[in-house]
């Protein structure tokens, strides 16, 4: 049984000829950046600062971007030469088939489903949360049961997620289109809070800039980082260690230019623009996390701060309620974004794992007329609305997390690897460094892994453990490559 018998990277380009599994090549390096800042401007900035800046780093967590945005930016150099290297749909997932095996790529793509699907569910909860306060702004209310705190089905929610999946199944120049207007007006929203901003930022709110560390309930019992439980340091909020289980936390805004590497397939020149999305998007996104957040802590004191609408409760704590209002609108276009891309992304991924077979291969099938993976992408939008109606909040966030940092680690790895394997390889964009890089990454993704909760470590370990069954039930007996191999005898 060799499971990790590889795919090899010429394999993996002549599967993107087949006219029923082939995507429609529409997308430029300007499409590709707007989807990532589409998808990294969210939740985080809208959400996380005033969360994470109250119960975990202080006004600290400006530097707890910085960390979680200099992580990314090691990892986001490694998916930029594979994204140039193998412009495959399927991200990570492609990669680590070239690179590690076929086992490993499941288990990676698996995790990625996991990544997708919570992700999306949980920005269309907080987007439902903003449609409401909207909404309530201007004298409409919503029934509790349907929108609120606790509602028993999450109307909002799932109806956002219904209308962005039709939009996916038009097609991806459609959805580019669409996102791109709503990138505009939550840039303009953000680039407002900082303006304005600015005014009524108080020294006095910066100090002390990084808060004394102290045990809190924050972090006691399974919500403790895992890092301090291993070596027996007992677990604190604040202080350094405070920074760096904030950049574990605030990791989850950052999540989403990886997805960029999802539409390498639909991209005319991917070699070139794949990269510049990637490390475009990134950049732009860090800088604007990093103002936000020192412009929120310094209006209002982080001890002070909503954790549910910390950038409109800021304002409204200044008496600029009027602003409140444009923020919110700013929110929900936003997170509109946000869940179109993960949905993006994660009907890409599944549609390379169904195209090699490791999942039913019919549901790879593309629209004749529309030319996406309409199928899936109507299962994922079924799916991610009863996720998003039906499933509270929770600390789904941090599940999240765990299971980017472990792609980004599967990536910078498979980097060397092919660096090894394949120094024959076209490579229109070379990660600088190599091996230093990747391993500098991987040790950083460790790092804020192990400050992650151990009840999240606990929840991915069995996520990946049902992953590991149905490899093992369907995926193997039903792989491409296994069949090719029978088949020839090999």
């Amino acid at each position: 049984m060799d499971i990790f018998r590889t795919k090899s990277v010429e394999q993996s380009i002549r599967d993107t000829e087949d006219p029923e599994h082939q995507l429609r090549k529409r997308l430029t390096a300007t499409d590709l950046t707007v989807f990532g800042i589409g998808v990294i401007v969210g939740t985080g900035i809208f959400v996380l600062t005033g969360q994470v800046a109250k119960e975990v780093a202080g006004p600290a967590v400006a530097l707890s971007f910085v960390v979680a945005g200099i992580v990314c930016g090691l990892a986001a150099l490694c998916y930029a030469e594979f994204a140039s290297t193998i412009p495959v749909a399927g991200s990570a997932y492609t990669f680590a088939f070239a690179t590690l095996g076929e086992f490993p790529a499941w288990v990676i793509g698996w995790d990625l489903t996991l990544e997708l699907a919570l992700a999306a569910a949980v920005v269309a909860v907080g987007w439902s949360g903003y449609f409401a306060s909207m909404l309530a702004s201007v004298g409409i209310h919503l029934p509790a049961s349907l929108a609120g705190e606790n509602p028993v089905v999450n109307v909002p929610a799932i109806l956002i997620v219904l209308l962005l999946t039709v939009i996916l199944v038009i097609g991806i120049k459609v959805s580019s289109r669409v996102n791109l207007i709503l990138v505009i007006t939550k840039i303009t929203v953000v680039l407002l809070v900082i303006v304005a901003g600015l005014f009524f930022v108080k020294g006095a709110n910066y100090t002390p800039f990084i808060p004394e560390a102290v045990s809190t309930p924050r972090v006691e019992g399974l919500k403790a980082p895992l890092v301090q439980v291993l070596f027996g340091v007992t677990p604190v909020a604040f202080g350094v260690m405070g920074i760096f289980s904030a950049a574990a936390i605030v990791f989850f805004a950052f999540i989403g230019f990886d997805i960029v590497a999802t539409a390498a397939e639909e991209t005319i020149h991917p070699q070139r623009d794949v990269p510049r999305g990637i490390l475009g998007s990134l950049a732009i996104c860090t800088a604007l996390y990093v103002a936000v957040s020192l412009v929120v802590v310094g209006m209002q004191r982080y001890d002070r701060l909503s954790t549910s609408a910390p950038l409109s409760d800021a304002f409204i704590s200044v008496g600029y309620g009027w602003l409140a209002t444009i923020i919110s609108v700013g929110a929900i276009a936003g997170l509109t974004t946000v869940v179109l891309v993960l949905l993006l992304g994660q009907t890409r991924v599944l549609f390379a794992m169904c195209r090699d077979g490791l999942l039913p291969r019919p549901l790879a099938k593309v629209h004749p007329r529309y030319g996406t993976p309409a199928r899936l992408t109507i299962i994922i939008g079924v799916v991610t609305m009863a996720l998003a109606g039906f499933v509270s909040f929770g600390e789904l966030a941090e599940l999240v997390n765990i299971g980017t940092l472990f792609a980004f680690v599967v990536v910078s790895i498979g980097v060397v690897i092919l660096r090894r394997t394949r120094p024959d390889l076209p490579r229109a964009f070379r990660a600088p460094l190599v091996p230093v890089l990747p391993v500098l990454s991987v040790l950083a993704c460790l790092y804020l892994m192990l400050n992650l909760p151990v009840q999240t470590w606990l929840r991915f370990l069995i996520w990946m453990a049902i992953g590991v069954v149905i490899y093992f039930l369907y995926g193997y007996r039903h792989s491409r490559t296994v069949q090719a191999r029978v088949k020839s005898g090999g």
